[in-house]
Protein backbone atom coordinates (compact mmCIF):
# COMPACT_ATOMS: atom_id res chain seq x y z
CA UNK A 1 0.00 0.00 0.00
CA UNK A 2 1.06 3.26 -0.59
CA UNK A 3 0.62 6.03 1.99
CA UNK A 4 0.85 9.72 1.34
CA UNK A 5 1.39 11.90 3.99
CA UNK A 6 0.23 15.56 3.55
CA UNK A 7 0.94 18.61 5.82
CA UNK A 8 -2.19 19.99 8.07
CA UNK A 9 -4.21 16.71 8.32
CA UNK A 10 -3.54 13.10 9.43
CA UNK A 11 -1.80 10.40 7.01
CA UNK A 12 -4.36 9.43 4.25
CA UNK A 13 -4.38 6.40 2.49
CA UNK A 14 -4.18 5.87 -1.44
CA UNK A 15 -5.80 2.92 -2.34
CA UNK A 16 -5.67 4.43 -6.00
CA UNK A 17 -2.09 3.90 -8.01
CA UNK A 18 -1.92 3.73 -11.69
CA UNK A 19 -1.02 0.00 -12.48
CA UNK A 20 -1.05 -1.78 -16.40
CA UNK A 21 -3.81 -3.62 -14.58
CA UNK A 22 -6.20 -0.69 -15.37
CA UNK A 23 -5.31 -1.04 -19.30
CA UNK A 24 -8.16 -1.65 -21.66
CA UNK A 25 -6.64 -1.27 -24.93
CA UNK A 26 -8.62 2.10 -26.02
CA UNK A 27 -5.88 4.50 -26.14
CA UNK A 28 -8.11 7.58 -25.65
CA UNK A 29 -9.96 6.02 -22.83
CA UNK A 30 -6.57 5.01 -20.93
CA UNK A 31 -5.09 8.16 -21.20
CA UNK A 32 -8.34 9.47 -19.56
CA UNK A 33 -7.81 6.55 -17.42
CA UNK A 34 -4.36 7.53 -16.03
CA UNK A 35 -5.19 10.89 -15.33
CA UNK A 36 -8.32 10.34 -13.57
CA UNK A 37 -5.84 8.10 -11.17
CA UNK A 38 -4.02 11.21 -10.89
CA UNK A 39 -5.90 14.19 -10.11
CA UNK A 40 -7.71 11.69 -7.24
CA UNK A 41 -4.89 10.89 -5.92
CA UNK A 42 -3.80 14.02 -5.97
CA UNK A 43 -7.02 15.15 -3.91
CA UNK A 44 -6.83 12.34 -1.70
CA UNK A 45 -3.40 13.49 -0.54
CA UNK A 46 -3.63 17.53 -0.75
CA UNK A 47 -3.43 19.55 2.41
CA UNK A 48 -6.04 21.77 3.63
CA UNK A 49 -4.28 24.49 0.82
CA UNK A 50 -4.50 22.77 -2.12
CA UNK A 51 -8.02 20.84 -1.17
CA UNK A 52 -9.79 23.11 -2.64
CA UNK A 53 -7.60 23.52 -5.77
CA UNK A 54 -7.42 19.62 -6.08
CA UNK A 55 -10.84 19.31 -6.06
CA UNK A 56 -11.40 21.31 -9.14
CA UNK A 57 -9.13 19.94 -11.35
CA UNK A 58 -11.10 16.25 -10.16
CA UNK A 59 -14.29 18.41 -11.04
CA UNK A 60 -13.03 19.16 -13.92
CA UNK A 61 -11.89 15.91 -15.28
CA UNK A 62 -15.11 14.01 -14.55
CA UNK A 63 -17.24 16.25 -16.47
CA UNK A 64 -14.32 15.93 -19.39
CA UNK A 65 -14.56 12.31 -18.98
CA UNK A 66 -17.61 11.34 -19.09
CA UNK A 67 -19.05 13.66 -21.25
CA UNK A 68 -16.61 12.27 -23.57
CA UNK A 69 -17.65 8.40 -23.20
CA UNK A 70 -21.24 9.45 -22.95
CA UNK A 71 -20.88 11.14 -26.38
CA UNK A 72 -18.65 7.90 -27.71
CA UNK A 73 -21.70 5.91 -26.53
CA UNK A 74 -24.33 7.90 -27.71
CA UNK A 75 -22.83 8.57 -31.05
CA UNK A 76 -22.03 4.75 -31.82
CA UNK A 77 -25.27 3.61 -30.63
CA UNK A 78 -23.38 1.22 -27.66
CA UNK A 79 -25.77 -1.46 -27.17
CA UNK A 80 -25.67 -1.06 -22.90
CA UNK A 81 -24.94 2.98 -22.76
CA UNK A 82 -27.91 3.95 -20.69
CA UNK A 83 -26.57 1.89 -17.51
CA UNK A 84 -23.36 3.26 -17.69
CA UNK A 85 -24.34 6.79 -18.64
CA UNK A 86 -26.43 6.62 -15.39
CA UNK A 87 -23.86 5.87 -13.44
CA UNK A 88 -22.01 8.85 -14.72
CA UNK A 89 -24.71 11.02 -14.11
CA UNK A 90 -24.96 9.33 -10.31
CA UNK A 91 -21.00 9.97 -10.11
CA UNK A 92 -22.00 13.77 -11.04
CA UNK A 93 -24.73 14.39 -8.78
CA UNK A 94 -22.59 13.17 -5.75
CA UNK A 95 -19.71 15.64 -6.81
CA UNK A 96 -22.52 18.64 -6.91
CA UNK A 97 -23.55 17.53 -3.23
CA UNK A 98 -19.54 17.10 -1.91
CA UNK A 99 -19.08 20.90 -4.05
CA UNK A 100 -21.42 22.10 -1.51
CA UNK A 101 -19.50 20.54 1.07
CA UNK A 102 -16.23 22.15 0.23
CA UNK A 103 -17.59 25.34 0.37
CA UNK A 104 -18.62 25.32 3.56
CA UNK A 105 -15.18 23.80 4.86
CA UNK A 106 -16.13 19.96 5.05
CA UNK A 107 -12.67 18.62 3.59
CA UNK A 108 -13.26 15.15 5.40
CA UNK A 109 -16.27 14.78 3.27
CA UNK A 110 -14.72 16.07 0.22
CA UNK A 111 -11.56 13.82 0.96
CA UNK A 112 -14.13 10.56 1.80
CA UNK A 113 -15.60 11.61 -1.75
CA UNK A 114 -12.04 10.89 -3.52
CA UNK A 115 -11.42 7.77 -1.25
CA UNK A 116 -14.94 6.02 -2.73
CA UNK A 117 -14.13 7.18 -6.33
CA UNK A 118 -10.98 5.46 -5.86
CA UNK A 119 -12.64 2.39 -4.80
CA UNK A 120 -15.68 2.55 -7.09
CA UNK A 121 -13.14 3.09 -10.57
CA UNK A 122 -11.27 0.03 -10.36
CA UNK A 123 -15.09 -2.24 -10.72
CA UNK A 124 -16.35 0.74 -13.43
CA UNK A 125 -13.37 -0.07 -15.68
CA UNK A 126 -13.29 -3.61 -15.01
CA UNK A 127 -17.28 -4.04 -16.40
CA UNK A 128 -18.76 -0.79 -18.03
CA UNK A 129 -15.37 0.73 -19.76
CA UNK A 130 -14.06 -2.65 -20.81
CA UNK A 131 -16.88 -3.14 -22.63
CA UNK A 132 -17.05 0.29 -24.07
CA UNK A 133 -13.53 -0.23 -24.70
CA UNK A 134 -13.55 -3.03 -26.70
CA UNK A 135 -16.96 -1.64 -28.54
CA UNK A 136 -14.44 1.17 -29.99
CA UNK A 137 -11.64 -0.67 -30.79
CA UNK A 138 -13.96 -3.51 -32.70
CA UNK A 139 -15.66 -0.18 -34.29
CA UNK A 140 -11.98 1.56 -35.16
CA UNK A 141 -10.27 -1.50 -36.08
CA UNK A 142 -12.31 -4.66 -36.80
CA UNK A 143 -11.53 -6.60 -33.44
CA UNK A 144 -11.13 -6.37 -30.14
CA UNK A 145 -8.19 -4.54 -28.13
CA UNK A 146 -4.74 -6.04 -27.19
CA UNK A 147 -3.67 -5.24 -24.02
CA UNK A 148 -0.01 -5.28 -22.89
CA UNK A 149 0.85 -5.42 -19.57
CA UNK A 150 3.61 -5.02 -17.83
CA UNK A 151 4.41 -8.38 -15.54
CA UNK A 152 1.60 -8.11 -13.11
CA UNK A 153 0.91 -10.02 -9.49
CA UNK A 154 -2.22 -11.73 -8.72
CA UNK A 155 -3.18 -8.50 -6.31
CA UNK A 156 -2.46 -6.16 -9.31
CA UNK A 157 0.95 -4.87 -8.29
CA UNK A 158 3.61 -5.06 -10.64
CA UNK A 159 6.16 -7.06 -10.23
CA UNK A 160 10.00 -5.51 -10.50
CA UNK A 161 12.05 -6.61 -13.50
CA UNK A 162 15.28 -7.96 -12.26
CA UNK A 163 18.49 -7.65 -13.81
Amino acid sequence: MNTRLSQGHEAAENPLIWSDAFLLGYGPMDDTHREFVAVVSALIGSDDTRIAACFAEVEKHLRDHFSTEDRWMVETDFPPRDCHIDEHAAVLKSLEEVKERLVQGDFFTVRDFARELAKWFPGHADYLDSALSHWMSKLRTGGKPIVLRRKLSFDGSVIPETK
